[in-house]
């Protein structure tokens, strides 16, 4: 058998040294991990949840990306990142078709303040979608590596159960650990495999249903921005108090609290007028920005058709001919609805005067 002797100089690592790539794993369609050493043997210092900037020498010339790290710090004589390459992606692709181990690159950081040990809390709540999972899997690494019990609801939304990344390894830390519960959503399940967990967009019924504690927990997210969007917007309208949310960008993660981009999304004052206007009725009636269109109607004395009230049946589905609302449903009404100019009554709040077909 043969021995792998590993040097150890017991000094930090530093971005002075180059990283040599120890190891190449696959993981789902056009994702691995690559796991690097300091050529020095010195160890590697972070926290769960920052990223690291490696220098790719692509054909044309260098570029620079930034990856989270999706190694832990408990773990620190190698660190390692799980990349994904989408379509357009130049240094990923790369990376997956030329990085192989014994290969030395440029590398600067750690960096980031995306990281649960910035924000000590007894309950957790994970949610990540696609590569976004990356700092999830850090830190859920480093929680089972400290020897004590977490509490961690994690939740990941995927296109299948087979893009998944770390399934199995998650999937095994929960099975030894009852104080992990992972929830996992896909768009639709792989052909010919059978899927017993949640399918769909996350929405705030599911929300409730993986981790109906969450108003207690301190939430990061990661994932796309439209992703991220969403579960903000979700957890506005579920009155969690979003001083306790943090996430990561994709595109251009925050390396200081001055870089933390300040979110312009809608949130609906119960100060603040509006007025509802049912055209075909000829009814216009004043309200607040947290009166939603059906209830302001059958104040009114008019009927709309609803079924749930909460956005998921789509029974009281309306055109909007006029203004702006602020909708956040539960999988009523589709997108291409949407864009029509349609909105479901029950969970749409007006911005404003606006104007429907009632």
């Amino acid at each position: 058998m043969m021995e792998t002797k590993i040097n150890w100089s017991g000094k930090p690592w530093r971005d002075s040294e180059p990283l040599e790539c120890a190891m190449v794993v696959p993981d789902v369609a056009d994702t691995a991990t690559f796991t690097f050493r300091a050529p020095s043997g010195a160890w590697f210092d972070y926290q769960p949840g920052q990223f690291i900037t490696l220098d790719l020498p692509v054909p044309g010339g260098n570029v620079q990306r930034t990856y989270t790290i999706s190694s832990s710090p408990s773990r620190p004589l190698s660190i390692s990142v799980t990349v994904k390459a989408q379509a357009n992606s130049i240094g990923t692709r790369w990376m997956l078709d030329h990085l192989k181990p014994g290969m030395r690159i440029k590398a600067f950081g750690p960096s980031g303040i995306f990281s649960f040990h910035r924000h000590p809390a007894q309950k957790y709540l994970f949610i990540s979608a696609g590569s976004g999972i990356t700092p999830m899997m850090s830190m859920t690494t480093w929680a089972w590596d400290s020897g004590t019990m977490p509490d961690i609801a994690f939740v990941h939304a995927a296109r299948r159960p087979s893009d998944i990344i770390f399934r199995e390894r998650l999937e095994q830390f929960a099975n030894r650990v009852p104080g992990l519960k992972l929830r996992f959503t896909v768009e639709e399940p792989d052909p010919f495999r059978a899927w017993s967990g949640y399918q769909g967009r996350l929405s705030q019924i599911m929300l409730g249903l993986m981790a109906p504690d969450y108003l207690e927990r301190e939430v990061f997210c990661c994932g796309p921005e439209p992703f991220m969007q969403g579960v903000r917007e979700m957890l506005v309208s579920l009155g969690y108090n979003m001083d306790q949310y943090h996430q990561e960008s994709f595109g251009a993660p925050a390396r200081t609290l001055a870089e933390v981009p300040v979110h312009d999304d809608v949130v609906p004052d119960a100060g603040t007028s509006a007025s509802i206007r049912f055209a075909a009725s000829g009814v216009t009636a004043a309200c607040s920005e947290t009166d939603t269109v059906l209830s302001v109607a059958k104040q009114s004395g008019l009927n709309i058709p609803s079924g749930c009230t909460f956005g998921l049946c789509g029974t009281c589905k309306i055109r909007k001919l006029s203004g702006d609302v602020h909708m956040v449903h539960n999988g009523g009404i589709s997108e291409d609805e949407v864009a029509e100019g349609y909105i479901l009554a029950c969970c749409s709040v007006p911005i404003g005067d606006v104007s429907v077909d009632v």
